[in-house]
């Protein structure tokens, strides 16, 4: 059996010092932004309760799908940079990004250089640019592969895009996987469905996703972006991929989204006859540590 951890939205803060110039773009409105709302409902203190549980639960793998950051600057990617390194080797821990790791032009390029290590295939090197996804690694009977669909966007604008070049390389790793016997597992931060998220939010390219899926195939796509503990279905009917979506690690109890929340999801069977189980675990209230919240099969419940 594998054991599969899933966490987004990390937003790590406080956010460092932001000089004038650093606030001369799009992250003049992401600023604000903290300072109204967001630097209320995420702090550490409730990311190092998450983790702390995840690693107690021995988990095989950790995928991480994006946002780990706020507003990409500097100081948040090297802040960022250190803060993968506790969670394990980047051998155990896959990473793509979010939006908000690609908050401004020429961020994207820096994540990659900071991050590479947490973002890079078996056999390749790091990505140096977002030509570099998706990527994949092979461990034990499972895939991981790391799509990227983050870009910078104008301000009020949070899109993705999935575009064709990309499209491309994902369905050729998805065949090499399923030539191989393997598990295929998908780590993308935008939601690949539809009204999943308010439409300044949504992925550019869900329909050129969800053709991918239908003529490649997957077992299990994971994403991040809606904070939302969430599951839907995409793929022709008797052939349905589970997307599972989960709520922000970095949010504390009393906002209006979910309290803070990752996933564990156990992998065993053969092709065919994988069995996958999903569990929620998270904050149920203010002072109290992790628990699970839900369990439930997966490959029997389509």
């Amino acid at each position: 059996m594998f054991r599969l951890a899933h966490i987004s939205d990390v937003h790590l803060g406080p956010l460092p010092a932001v000089s004038y110039r650093d606030l001369a773009s799009k992250r003049m409105v992401g600023y604000v932004n903290w300072q109204r709302n967001r630097k209320r409902f995420l702090h550490e203190g409730v990311i190092g309760s998450i983790v702390a549980d995840l690693q107690a639960a021995g988990a095989d793998h950790l995928a991480v799908t994006g946002d780990l950051v706020n507003l990409a600057l500097d100081g948040e990617i090297e802040l960022a940079r250190l803060w993968l390194e506790t969670l394990g080797s980047p051998e155990d821990v896959s990473v793509v990004p979010g939006n908000h790791d690609a908050y401004v032009p020429g961020a994207f390029d820096k994540i990659c250089r900071a991050w590479g290590a947490w973002m890079t295939g078996d056999g390749q090197n790091a990505p140096s640019d977002r030509h570099g996804f998706p990527y994949m690694r092979v461990r034990g009977q499972v895939a991981l592969i790391g799509v990227s669909t983050a870009r910078a966007t104008a301000p009020f604008m949070a899109n993705g895009f999935f575009r064709d070049a990309q499209a491309r390389r994902l369905g050729h790793m998805l065949d090499d996987a399923q030539a191989r016997g393997l598990f295929r597992v998908v780590m993308i931060h935008h939601p690949p469905v539809r009204n999943a998220v308010a439409q300044h939010k949504r992925l550019f390219g869900i329909s050129r996703f969800q053709r991918t899926m239908n003529r490649h195939g997957a077992e299990l796509i994971l994403h991040g972006h809606s904070h939302l503990p969430s599951l839907h279905w995409i793929g022709a009917r008797g052939k349905s991929v589970p997307v599972v979506g989960v709520a922000a690690a970095g949010q504390a109890a009393g906002g209006r989204k979910p309290a803070a929340q990752y996933n564990l999801i156990e992998i065993d069977g053969e092709p065919d006859a994988w069995g996958i189980r999903l569990s929620r675990r998270g904050l149920t209230g203010a002072a109290l540590p992790p628990a699970e919240i839900m369990a439930m099969e997966l490959a029997s419940a389509r």
